[in-house]
């Protein structure tokens, strides 16, 4: 369990939007490490406190919407470092 805390505290998470169909906005969240988290399982927690919709593609987390501020608050409740979460 220690070792996945450490991990944890190493991943380098980039948070940024992209447009998605129609002029949508989606948050794209990138670089937690897909072998030893489970992606499905953040996302899922993401989405429920967010209230909005998204899914897993390509080792990345995509949720509908703009949550880059409340994205980085939720990961580090989920325990990554504050520091190596760059949001743009």
């Amino acid at each position: 369990m220690l070792f996945k805390e450490v991990l944890k505290e190493q991943q380098r998470i980039r948070v940024y939007v992209e447009k998605a169909r129609y002029g949508k906005l989606k948050t794209i969240i990138e670089g937690i490490d897909e072998k030893e988290f489970d992606l499905e399982d953040i996302a899922k927690n993401l989405k429920a406190k967010l209230a909005c919709g998204g899914t897993v593609k390509n080792g990345r987390i995509e949720l509908q919407g703009d949550h880059r501020e409340r994205v980085k608050k939720l990961l580090v409740e989920l325990g990554f470092s504050e520091g190596l979460i760059e949001v743009e």
